[in-house]
């Protein structure tokens, strides 16, 4: 080969490394962090993340807004929306009982490079979502007391008139932060404790705002002459709908907290479910009473609750709403910051960041470096930047999140387990296969001589034969791909057929004739493969329909967003290449299994969480990795 041609081999096995999984062994429970958790815990932590600022603000900004008392049906629809994200999430964090959410559930089912893209992403989210949050803490503090607060630091700092910093620094904010980071590196349990008190103050706040706003319930304010039930129509419904749908993010925190659950293979699905109805149950009541107590057109968007109260003649209500708000964010700050170190704490474990950050502390048995010092980036966010101009970051970052997870999901489900190439580990005993990807993993646990999962029925052999003339699981895997490209262009048509693209009719029509035929042939080729069957592990129901809908809705959601949106998440992604092909790929774990010399190896779960190699003879020591100390 002519020096400095590029070897095709050396090129493929850097694409290799691109796209392999992380293997897992049955040994899952063993970890470092403190199992403590038990389902009730995780339901209130899912319940904390979901309702917060979004039930005071949100509520009455959609109904003034955009959707008019038929905001109960916005939010119907969005929690169902939302549930099929749910489900996506309740599968995976009972089949990988491990923190990292869908940073963990890409790289054992997509690969690496995508694994670390969503937690670059995850991590940027939670820092945003962190600092909107004490932000709106602030402010509802800082309105309760005249805004005393903003105007003397505004009064002995003055006005900021930079690009991309806040008006004023937020002190207030950042010391909320800083206090809810404390604590939470004092251990789950203190983290749960406190978690508990304030959704107890929350929740009775609500079931007194309830039982009072049915009290005063006015069912006139929906009829004719307040302009009705529905007075923005159906696309107004719609419009809401988008909008409430993130009320609902928050659930994944139950999923990034599983290594903490005692039982994660019961607990971590109930508590999802269970949070889920209960957020959407908070959020349909308080809807309904809201716009029953007054005309929704009388409603003030920034405090729809309390002036709601005002109006009626029960002013000293308010104050017990702001009870309730503050008590409610408060509880959101926190578990936002206590999955946040998590997902880094499962990054820097598998070698693709810092390897600082997956210290754990003895003790409190909490990621105590990424606690404190991702606390005080958090911190430094919300007192300098501008976040209005972020916040859309959540919403994309979210979304690309669901949308990877219901991939995993089908990819899991489809994935045909890879044959053994070599026995396994010498010892006594009878020679066992060597499970080296995690769907073989699933095939020792799981249904033993079951169905094959990525081959076709039986029942449909005689009529879709030549879907199995190619290698085993091709089929499946083109279908996947058809079906995400396709889910790609139908959601560009839904969203940008009419506005952006400006499209003839003609081509409008016959692209979504074309995307949907794909999509729906997609579905038809996966409904016509088996898939992976487990007895004693939660699955969730509707293979392939739910997940294939679950992508389309994503989506078409992220299709509404913001050109600049799209600029900024492009820039910090490249951003995030740079420390994955700088750092991650050179220092990750799974170079530890590509070693030259290791003829065997299989991946066991130490006392110490992390996933060390062992070779194929017994009396040799564990081979040191790339970026091993």
């Amino acid at each position: 080969m002519a020096p400095g041609r590029p070897c095709a081999a050396g090129l493929a096995r850097f694409c290799q490394k691109l796209k392999r999984q992380k293997p897992l062994d049955d040994s899952t429970m063993e970890t470092l962090l403190q199992r403590c958790l038990s389902t009730l815990d995780l339901t209130l932590l899912g319940v904390g993340s979901m309702v917060g600022s979004g039930l005071y603000v949100l509520t009455g900004t959609v109904a003034k807004e955009i959707s008019g008392p038929a905001v109960i049906v916005s939010f119907a629809v969005a929690a169902v929306a939302s549930l099929m994200a749910a489900l996506c999430y309740a599968e995976f964090g009972a089949r990988v009982p491990r923190t990292g959410s869908a940073y963990l559930f890409t790289y054992v089912s997509v690969g690496e490079l995508w694994a670390f893209l969503i937690g670059w992403n995850l991590v940027l989210e939670y820092i945003i979502a962190g600092a909107a949050v004490a932000r709106a803490w602030s402010g509802y503090l800082d309105a309760m007391f005249d805004h005393r607060i903003q105007n003397f630091t505004e009064a002995h700092l003055g006005v900021w008139q930079v690009p991309f910093l806040a008006r004023s620094p937020d002190w207030l904010a950042a010391g909320i932060i800083l206090l809810a980071s404390a604590f939470i590196s004092c251990g789950a349990r203190v983290s749960s404790w406190l978690n508990h008190t304030l959704s107890a103050v929350s929740m009775v706040v609500i079931l007194f705002m309830v039982v009072l706003g049915f009290i005063l319930a006015r069912p006139s304010n929906w009829g004719e002459g307040e302009g009705g039930f529905a007075p923005f129509g159906f696309s107004g419904i719609m419009s809401g709908t988008a909008t409430c749908f993130y009320a609902f993010v928050g659930f994944d925190v139950i999923a990034a907290s599983s290594e903490e659950a005692r039982d994660p293979k019961r607990a971590v699905p109930l508590a999802i479910a269970l949070s889920l109805g209960l957020a959407a149950t908070a959020y349909i009541l308080v809807s309904t009473v809201l716009t029953l107590m007054i005309p929704w057109h009388s409603l003030n968007p920034n405090s729809a609750l309390a002036d709601a109260f005002y109006q009626r003649g029960y002013g000293w209500a308010g104050y017990l709403v702001a009870t309730g708000s503050i008590c409610a964010m408060t509880t959101g700050q926190i578990n936002g910051l206590f999955c946040l170190p998590r997902i880094v704490y499962a990054m820097a474990a598998d070698g693709l960041f810092f390897t600082a950050f997956d210290y754990v502390h003895p003790r409190t048995q909490v990621p105590l470096l990424g606690t404190l010092v991702f606390g005080a980036l958090t911190a430094l966010v919300t007192l300098l930047l501008d976040l209005e101009a972020l916040v859309q970051f959540l919403s994309i970052g979210t979304l690309l999140a669901y949308t990877f997870v219901a991939i995993s999901v089908l990819v899991l489900r489809f994935q045909t387990a890879s044959q053994p190439s070599s026995p396994s580990l010498a010892g006594s005993g009878p020679k066992a296969k060597e499970y080296s990807s995690f769907s073989d993993h699933l095939e020792l646990v799981g249904t033993g001589q079951g169905p094959q999962p990525g081959r076709l029925r039986p029942a449909l052999r005689p009529y879709l034969g030549f879907l199995d003339r190619a290698s085993p699981g091709a089929a499946t895997r083109w279908a996947i791909c058809g079906l995400v490209v396709s889910a790609i262009a139908l959601g560009c048509g839904l969203m940008l057929g009419d506005s952006v693209l400006r499209l003839p009719h003609w081509a409008y029509l016959l692209l979504l004739l074309c995307s949907a035929v794909a999509f729906l042939l997609s579905l038809l080729v996966l409904g016509a493969h088996q898939q992976q069957r487990l007895k004693d592990t939660f699955q969730m129901p509707l293979v392939p329909l739910i997940p294939a809908l679950s992508i389309v809705l994503n989506f078409c959601l992220m299709m509404k967003l913001s050109y600049l949106t799209w600029v900024r998440f492009t820039i910090w992604l490249l951003m995030g290449l740079l420390v994955y092909f700088g750092y991650g790929i050179w220092h990750s774990k799974e170079n530890w299994r590509e070693s030259p010399g290791l003829v065997t190896a299989h991946y066991v779960a130490f006392p110490d969480s992390r996933l060390e190699e062992t070779a194929q003879d017994p009396g040799r020591a564990p081979a040191q990795g790339p970026g091993s100390p």
